[in-house]
């Protein structure tokens, strides 16, 4: 029986509150700082068959809009009372890395199954190789921590004693992984008294209909959204620094493929599975969450009212082949997947700014570190805690300059307050603030990054850096706007030697150590040279940019009293060359690179290493890579240059088979 459309927006708002219910128990009640301060944790409401209809908006984790937990639902024993919970990413692909817990509970109503409340936290640590559990030098799964498949916590209000036990021998601060998902029952347990009281509302008949009549008019508001856009093919290509430690770029190829009301995404030509933790566990999904999670942001892009619910994922497909980064399979890494994810992103992004370049902005700054620490109090305690996201801004859009500091696809990682760190950690905060010069030059200037400055006083300390990224590939800029800042990762010693940290994320400190960590910068959107220039001027003001970048990223010139001078800017600008800009505008990082790995050249790479055993491909690439850089290829010799490099590895390893141009 379907509800009328005011019914079934009442429905909605009374789930979407629900769901806000628990996360607001979720966030008071957690133990870590993560949870409750960076809130990297999402609830949801979901449907008999493990669909989300509903969650949060104001807070939590925004990757999870159209999470499906169906998979991991099929094939348990349900009994009113029961609850769930997994961390392990090949079991279903719902967790996504072994730090997710997700917990889950069944709501019966008169003894008939109604739907399932879930909610999922990110624990500071799983135990594993390393603190916090998570560094891209793992190259199995085994070294990420605990993984707990699909298994049940809770029966007749009676904890399972022995999977507790066996969490609290494999993490390093049980007491708070116990607390944290003490808070997660907590969360399940207010979604099922707010569930009661949508069903007493609504009555169990029209709430079992309504579930799915609200992802229906979200299916119907994507295929509205999506007849809009233009048909055709949309390529784009983003790149991370390094595909393991000291490694060689690593790309995430999407074309975006848009037909009449419907959307496809193929991941062809990306980057093989990794022996490193860069690869994403998405089991091939057509629909998985963090496939399309940056079409969901799109769709949200050009239309703000619609219903946030998996329905939208409905029109969407995405093709993820196999043994790829995008589609790991066991026993692969995949703890930093989330810096994979910002890539796949980003690459969607550019893909649809070529669809609609005047309705998306420039490259949010995208390489957002998750700092931890080890180390001890006072009393010899063990402390791990997370110090929160160190990243940059939003890119510029057609209407605006991107926010500072956080925004867009990562805003929902919040920051810390330094009081707040440096009453749990024995630390302290020199600096944390803005970087000036680091957003993309532009009409509209992109975000500036973040910069924080912290030092340690205990021997030992281990400080863990998730997801460094951008000191070489930096967001690029859209429609004549400039490329954001570069990050920067740095350790002082007492010594006062300086060592340059680049993309390491797991660091070993002295008492006395200083790290600095600057993050990137967003992109920015249109000529910087049109920029007003007394907004320009403003800028210099508050810090944004320095004097000189006004002189060579604007052509403003200031007087020593920061006044414009307006005859010097006249000549400066009329100087500046105002032909027709070009549509993205990538960092040297990336120019340099694609000099020698051109697109076509890339594309052969993946075509070559898809046809190779995945135990093989990225020791290929390696070696590729390798070949390459001892021999340049010339400008000229196109795709020819990489195919006799890898047919000359095959005469060393002859079970590798012969790849020839069709």
């Amino acid at each position: 029986m379907s509800m009328d459309q005011t019914n079934l927006q009442i429905l909605a708002n009374y789930c979407a509150a629900a769901a806000e219910s628990m996360g607001w128990t979720l966030m008071r009640t957690a133990h870590s700082t993560f949870i409750k301060e960076t809130e990297d944790f999402s609830c949801q409401i979901l449907d008999v068959e493990g669909r989300t209809v509903a969650s949060p908006k104001t807070m939590g984790a925004t990757w999870y809009t159209g999470l499906d937990y169906g998979e991991v639902l099929r094939g348990l024993d349900y009994e009113d009372g029961d609850i769930y919970l997994t961390s392990d990413p090949y079991s279903g692909s719902l967790a996504t890395h072994t730090p997710d817990v997700h917990l889950w509970k069944p709501i019966f109503y008169d003894g008939q199954l109604m739907c399932f409340v879930g909610c999922h936290v990110h624990n500071t640590d799983v135990g594993g190789a390393v603190p916090a559990s998570l560094s891209r030098s793992l190259t199995e799964i085994q070294q990420e921590g605990l993984r707990l498949p699909p298994m049940r916590l809770v029966r007749n209000g009676q904890m399972n004693e022995d999977l507790l036990n066996i969490i609290r021998r494999n993490v390093r601060l049980p007491e708070q992984n116990l607390g944290d998902l003490n808070a997660q029952l907590a969360c399940v347990m207010t979604g099922e008294r707010k569930i009661y009281e949508i069903i007493e509302r609504f009555g169990p008949t029209h709430f079992l209909s309504g579930l799915e009549d609200l992802q229906s008019y979200a299916e119907k508001q994507a295929r509205a959204i999506i007849r809009t856009l233009p048909d055709g093919d949309y390529s784009f290509s983003d790149y991370t620094d390094e595909d393991s430690v000291n490694g060689y770029p690593m790309r995430i190829h999407v074309t975006l493929r848009i037909r009449d009301d419907q959307i496809e995404l193929d991941f062809t030509g990306s980057d093989p599975q990794l022996s490193s933790s860069l690869n994403v566990p998405t089991g091939g999904k057509e629909k998985h969450s963090l496939a399309l999670i940056a079409v969901i942001y799109a769709l949200y892009t050009l239309d703000p009212s619609i219903t946030l619910n998996h329905g939208l994922t409905r029109p969407l497909r995405a093709i993820l082949p196999r043994g790829s980064v995008v589609h790991a399979v066991e026993p692969a890494a995949v703890g930093m997947r989330s810096l994979t994810c910002n890539v796949i992103q980003t690459a969607i992004f550019g893909a649809f700014a070529q669809v609609l370049p005047d309705k998306f902005p420039a490259s949010p700054s995208n390489g957002v570190s998750l700092l931890n620490v080890k180390t001890q109090s006072a009393s010899g305690r063990m402390i791990m805690a997370s110090l929160g996201p160190v990243g940059g801004g939003a890119g510029a859009g057609p209407n605006n300059d991107g926010s500072e500091g956080c925004g867009a696809n990562m805003s929902f990682l919040k920051n810390t307050p330094v009081e707040i760190n440096e009453a749990e950690v024995p630390i302290r905060m020199l600096r944390y603030g803005l970087v000036p010069d680091s957003g993309g030059a532009g009409f509209y200037r992109g975000g500036s990054a973040v910069e924080m400055s912290i030092q340690v006083f205990t021997p030992e300390a281990i400080v863990t850096a998730r997801n460094r990224d951008r000191c070489v590939f930096t967001a690029w800029g859209l429609l004549g706007g400039r490329a954001g800042g570069a990050s920067r990762f740095s350790k002082v010693s007492t010594a006062h030697q300086t060592q340059e940290l680049g993309s390491t994320d797991v660091v070993k400190c002295d008492p006395g150590d200083i790290l600095t960590i600057i993050g990137p910068g967003g992109g920015g959107y249109g000529n910087p040279f049109a920029r007003p220039e007394d907004k320009v001027r403003t800028d210099v003001l508050r810090g944004f940019i320095t004097p000189k970048a006004a002189l060579d990223d604007y052509g403003v010139v200031l007087t020593d009293k920061l006044d414009i001078d307006q005859a010097a800017t006249t000549q400066v600008r009329a100087s500046k060359n105002q032909s027709e800009l070009s549509l993205f505008g990538h960092g040297e990082g990336r120019t340099v690179f694609e000099q020698i790995w051109t697109p076509e050249r890339y594309n052969i790479l993946t075509q070559i290493l898809a046809r190779i055993d995945i135990s093989w491909r990225h020791f290929i690439k390696n070696k590729l890579f390798d070949v390459i850089k001892t021999h340049p290829i010339s400008a000229e010799s196109g795709v020819v240059d990489v195919i006799n490099a890898y047919n000359d590895l095959q005469k060393s390893f002859p079970n590798l088979p012969v790849f020839a141009l069709i």
